[in-house]
């Protein structure tokens, strides 16, 4: 549901209303909402009077839900928050892995990224087999579809599916990359962790100085600049708040250019207070965000463009996730509930704030939807069009939502198999236990037997006809 927030509200997670409370319904039904959720985005796509809207997704990587100011954290983001006064802020929008590369292939599939066999890390060294995987190019993605539909894509900044060519962005629909394929990169000399340089224009290798973050912007800028005249979908993936700890006045920690202890630890690059990073990381981050914001508005396209920010997966323990219990790589709440804001001037209510249950698969079909384009014939996503939402304030209904075959959401509850800290199986009623201290599993064990059968046939589901990933160099 969509509420406006009066000034006296603080931007801390509310909780569920009553009518969400709901226990689970056949298993028909659970297989009808939670593997066939098509019949959700077909009815979303709309044909706007004012013509295609362009898109921006702006990605940040390891923010917590406790780290901005927009979401009452710890560190002020003047310009998130007036993004989230002048748009639509999420309390319940989810990441649909808690670390880097899967998330990052569900995005831009609109699909569990099991399905494309990228459910962990893609590894920076080059002896790991994860090295070796990558977003394969059979892969539907959302900037192959929009470009054919006549749309400019660029991406700025993070990639992390794939180090080898064949799996470079250009390959999956975007007519411009500029940015990194690894994992993380010195903010300074642009050299990830195994000592590689690594900052693209394309398909070349290319020298560019300049502090990551002002690079992502200044490209993403200029980018928007020159399609005003055309739709077009601009993706930003930050490379902020994720180590190394490096605001832009620091040295650099990798590369030959490197600022070492003195003797004794010439091995041991110089490193600045953490904290004190972290925090000139987001400021620099939201000073970005603030300046694609202006130029939106500067160039007049404020009412035709959607701006979606959001976070890849939660902090660890540098950050803050604010009430959430856990950190990045978990299944708990703090590994994949994502701070999200949108925003569109004219099309979203300012100020207001959704509780609906939401995941990063959904952003794929919401910008289909607003371009009119149809999903390929017989090809299934697994997000739905969050535009019923965002336009209208409407409910999405009751959804399922999956976690690596750990964890899994029915409206408020949410069952979690394994988790750090936990004896045995956890079933947590979020609507009243944010923090997930109060495992209800034996006091409801026929909720946990479905849900733990909806787990199974989730598994199964994404297993099938998955994407087959190289175990080694040689199978590449």
């Amino acid at each position: 549901m969509t509420r406006f927030l009066t000034s006296e509200e603080t931007a801390r997670p509310r909780p569920y209303p009553s009518h969400l409370l709901h226990v689970f319904a056949t298993r028909a039904v659970i297989l009808a909402t939670v593997f066939f959720p098509q019949a959700l985005y077909t009815k979303s796509v709309i044909a706007l009077s004012s013509g295609r809207p362009s898109i921006v997704l702006i990605l940040a990587d390891d923010l917590g839900y406790g780290d901005t100011s927009a979401y009452g954290g710890w560190i002020e983001t003047p310009h998130l928050d007036r993004m989230a006064a002048e748009g639509m802020r999420f309390t319940d929008f989810h990441a649909s892995g808690n670390v880097c590369s899967p998330t990052r292939a569900g995005l831009l599939t609109g699909r569990y990224q099991q399905r494309a066999g990228i459910s962990g890390v893609i590894n920076a060294d080059p002896k790991v087999a994860a090295h070796h995987h990558g977003l394969h190019v059979r892969e539907v993605t959302f900037a192959k579809l929009l470009k054919k539909a006549g749309y400019q894509t660029a991406l700025f900044g993070k990639w992390h599916l794939g180090y080898t060519k064949n799996f470079n962005p250009v390959h999956h629909g975007f007519d411009r990359f500029r940015g990194y394929v690894s994992g993380n990169i010195d903010y300074i000399s642009h050299y990830d962790r195994m000592g590689v340089y690594d900052w693209w224009d394309g398909l070349q290798l290319i020298e560019e100085e300049g502090y990551c973050t002002h690079l992502i912007t200044k490209h993403a800028v200029r980018f928007i600049e020159e399609n005003k005249q055309r739709p077009f979908c601009l993706y930003i993936a930050h490379e902020a708040v994720h180590s190394p700890y490096q605001g832009p006045n620091d040295l650099a920690q990798r590369g030959p250019n490197a600022s070492r202890r003195p003797a004794g630890n010439r091995n041991r690059a110089v490193k600045t207070d953490v904290k004190t990073a972290y925090r000139q990381m987001m400021e620099e981050m939201d000073q970005g965000v603030g300046q694609v914001m202006a130029t939106v508005k500067r160039l007049g396209l404020e009412e035709n463009t959607l701006i979606f920010f959001f976070s890849d997966n939660g902090a660890n323990s540098r950050g803050s996730n604010g009430p959430l219990r856990g950190f990045k790589g978990s299944n708990w709440e703090g590994g994949h509930r994502e701070p999200a804001i949108a925003w569109w001037p004219g099309r979203i209510k300012a100020g207001s704030l959704s509780d609906e249950l939401a995941i990063s698969l959904d952003l794929m079909p919401t910008m289909l939807a607003l371009a009119g384009v149809e999903v390929p014939e017989g090809h299934r996503l697994d997000g739905v069009s969050l535009l019923p939402v965002l336009l209208e304030g409407k409910s999405l209904g009751r959804r399922q939502l999956f976690w690596n075959g750990k964890a899994m959401r029915d409206g408020p509850w949410k069952l979690i198999i394994q988790g750090k800290g936990q004896k045995g199986i956890g079933l947590y009623n979020l609507a009243e236990d944010l923090g997930e201290q109060h495992n209800l599993a034996d006091r409801y064990p026929d909720r946990v037997e479905a849900m733990l059968a909806a787990i199974e046939q989730w598994k199964q589901d994404v297993a099938r006809g998955a994407t087959v990933q190289p175990e080694s160099p040689e199978s590449n």
